[in-house]
């Protein structure tokens, strides 16, 4: 439901003391208007909202629109050229309009600035307004968490038992059984990384065959209406090369120090700083940051990460995500979805950690 959203975009005009604002990102339109269709204008004044989109996907915008509880009018315009003087219609009169200038498409820029309007660069209002989520939004991504969790769930007895499989093989099991407990499909390229494949954070499944004495590192989630879960796990088959248990132990003990730490008014920065340094000797082999944000994107404010000055806020969703990596042995990586609260933080992820 989209309930709300208005007034919150509203009042932003006010402060930055715009008559109006052009969305085009379709991310940041499905926020505000609950459209999730390819094309469409949305545009936001400080007493109404409009989309303007094409004849494939005006009726499922009103239908959309509808469902989610919004009130944003739709117009139609079958051709480019129309599609831009509608916009310059629901424009209007209005002399200070905010737009995105790194993310709005450059025909629709020149446009509107051709019209004499004073554009004003508007970077990331939505963005900004997504990072705290309200309850329709976290009953999305807990119900992706869960898919996750039921196929991972399903399929880790799986790489125990003597079998054939290969990392494929692994990746199609958790995105069926994802599908099965309701999701539209996987939130990403889901990694399943064995050997020495894990120590390639991103690595993508191939026929390498699983075997004893194995680390798989896992990277799975869902998607939900739009909306993305996030969760890593590795698993150590049988007995393992002594310096993979040791990682498997350091990184389970700082991502537990890394959950530890979130809540409300701390920086992303200094969690990340946190991680390396209860890595020691290790953090050379902490190749990535602690984590980041999650929502209708699967990477999103905030970010924790070195630079990321700015404050964690209540209700926000980011990842824990620390991970050591050594080259021709393999990886480990634990990750938790979590929320981040007044004094701590809620976990979303709920698969079991042991190896």
């Amino acid at each position: 439901m989209v309930t709300g959203r208005t007034e919150r975009v509203q009042q932003v005009l006010v402060e930055r003391e715009l008559d109006a604002l052009i969305v085009t990102d379709p991310i940041d339109i499905r926020w505000f208007t609950g459209f999730s269709g390819s094309a469409g204008t949305l545009v936001v004044d400080r007493l109404d909202s409009t989309v303007i989109t094409d004849g494939r996907y005006a009726h499922q915008a009103r239908y959309q629109i509808a469902s989610s509880g919004g009130t944003t009018h739709v117009l139609e315009a079958r051709t480019a050229a129309s599609g831009a003087e509608t916009l310059l219609q629901v424009v209007g009169t209005r002399q200070r309009v905010g737009m995105d200038l790194d993310r709005t498409m450059a025909r629709v820029h020149e446009h509107v600035r051709g019209s004499g309007v004073t554009v004003i660069d508007a970077a990331s209002i939505l963005a900004e307004l997504r990072r705290i989520k309200d309850e329709a939004e976290l009953e999305r991504i807990e119900h992706a968490c869960w898919a996750a969790d039921n196929a991972l769930s399903a399929v880790a007895p799986m790489l125990h038992a003597v079998s054939s499989l290969t990392e494929r093989d692994v990746r199609d099991e958790l995105e069926y059984h994802m599908r099965r407990a309701g999701a539209d499909g996987p939130s990403y390229d889901t990694i399943v990384a064995a050997g020495e494949n894990a120590a390639f954070p991103h690595h993508r499944p191939s026929e390498r065959r699983i075997v004893e004495g194995d680390c798989i590192l896992i990277d799975v989630g869902a998607l939900v209406d739009g909306y993305h879960s996030d969760m890593t796990r590795t698993f150590l088959l049988g007995e393992v090369d002594p310096e993979l248990r040791r990682m498997y132990d350091a990184v389970a003990r700082v991502q537990e120090a890394g959950r530890a730490g979130i809540r409300a008014g701390v920086t992303g920065e200094s969690i990340d700083m946190l991680c390396r340094q209860a890595f020691g000797d290790d953090a050379d082999l902490f190749v990535h940051g602690t984590g980041h944000g999650v929502g209708l994107h699967i990477h999103e404010s905030p970010w924790l990460r070195s630079g990321w000055d700015r404050p964690l806020q209540s209700g926000e969703v980011v990842t824990v995500e620390p991970g050591l990596y050594r080259v021709g042995l393999g990886g480990v990586r634990i990750e938790d979805l979590v929320v981040v609260e007044p004094t701590g933080c809620r976990t979303l992820t709920h698969s079991p950690k042991d190896s």
